[in-house]
């Protein structure tokens, strides 16, 4: 990967994190995005760039700086708690437009600066409800799904400008983010304890995944060493799918 263009959303914390992270130790040349500027103020060996990837015109202009793109891994995504019937047609499209919105303009103008020399594109989709179902997860589901459409969208029509598109579905990972629902539901619960025991017993490893176990995939799938590989995606969850 060295010298190699790298674009990593949501690279301030968590998953987005450890890839821009990694990429960075395999010796390419990362461009961390994310829309929060503190979670980008600690970055080392990378460029940090503050955006928000459902804004079009925002993104088109961050492009338009790059020469090509070697690498992408998108990994914008909202959480939305809840049936079907608990989610407003706001709700819905907010989270349409954070998670799926946004890997449509970020894929778009990606490919735009692969297609002369080709790259590899990795999205971060999910187990939860794309996959599996799980409970309250409805809209979350949805849009991971979309993403998993998208993928293999991408992979069939850029074959033959040697761009592959792959997705991987983490189980779920102690993350920031994650932290944040397990407070919410402990507010439920009345025992942030017990909540996150509950993100935990759903396991089968009785564990919670890391973000740099989740990167490992990420890299390779990014890397040269995965060449013949398109089109699919890799579920990481601790053995919730066997």
């Amino acid at each position: 990967m060295k010298n190699k263009i790298a674009v990593v959303t949501a690279a301030g914390q968590g998953i987005g994190r450890a890839v821009a992270e990694g990429l960075v130790k395999q010796g390419a040349n990362v461009y961390a995005l994310d829309i929060n500027p503190d979670t980008l103020k600690d970055v080392v060996g990378m460029t940090p760039y503050v955006i928000d990837c459902t804004e079009e015109d925002a993104l088109k202009e961050f492009f338009a700086t790059l020469p090509h793109v070697d690498i992408l891994v998108h990994g914008v995504g909202y959480v939305h708690h809840g049936t079907i019937e608990d989610c407003d047609p706001k709700e819905w499209r907010n989270s349409m437009n954070i998670t799926l919105d946004s890997t449509y303009f970020v894929l778009r103008e990606t490919v735009t600066k692969m297609k002369d020399k080709g790259g590899s594109i990795v999205n971060i989709a999910s187990i939860c409800s794309s996959i599996k179902g799980f409970p309250n997860r409805a809209a979350y589901g949805a849009a991971k799904g979309g993403v998993i459409g998208l993928t293999k969208s991408i992979a069939i029509d850029y074959l033959s400008n040697n761009i592959r598109c792959n997705a991987v579905c983490p189980g779920t990972t102690q993350t920031p983010s994650l932290d944040e629902r397990i407070e919410e539901l402990g507010k439920t619960l009345g025992d942030v304890e017990t909540a996150r025991q509950a993100f935990i017993d759903r396991q089968p490893m009785g564990r919670l995944g890391t973000p740099e176990e989740i990167a490992s995939m990420i890299i390779y799938l990014a890397s040269d060493e995965s060449s013949y590989v398109t089109g699919q995606t890799f579920n990481i969850d601790g053995g919730t799918m066997i």
